[in-house]
């Protein structure tokens, strides 16, 4: 049994996902969108409903990215405004 709705994105305040994980991409799928979108992948890992991503952007600022595990688009985000800041 999945706890997936409970799971929130970051400062988002809303689950990334209620899917079930049978409709999930793997790691690996998620990572190549967000490496076809001019990311770099630093590192990345399901947590809770959310793929959680650090990435340097195209400029090579520090990023963190919450993805939707289902669909690969950021979490109440969208490609053109992505994430918030990494610290």
């Amino acid at each position: 049994m999945s706890v997936a709705g409970a799971a929130h994105a970051g400062s988002y305040g809303k689950p990334c996902t209620t899917q079930p994980q049978e409709k999930w991409m793997s790691i690996q799928q998620l990572e190549k969108i967000v490496n076809d979108h001019g990311y770099k992948v630093a590192k990345s890992k399901i947590k809770g409903a959310c793929f959680e991503v650090y990435a340097r952007d195209p400029q090579g600022q520090r990023i963190e990215l919450f993805l939707d595990p289902v669909t690969g688009n950021p979490a109440d985000a969208d490609w053109s405004n992505p994430a918030k800041q990494a610290g």
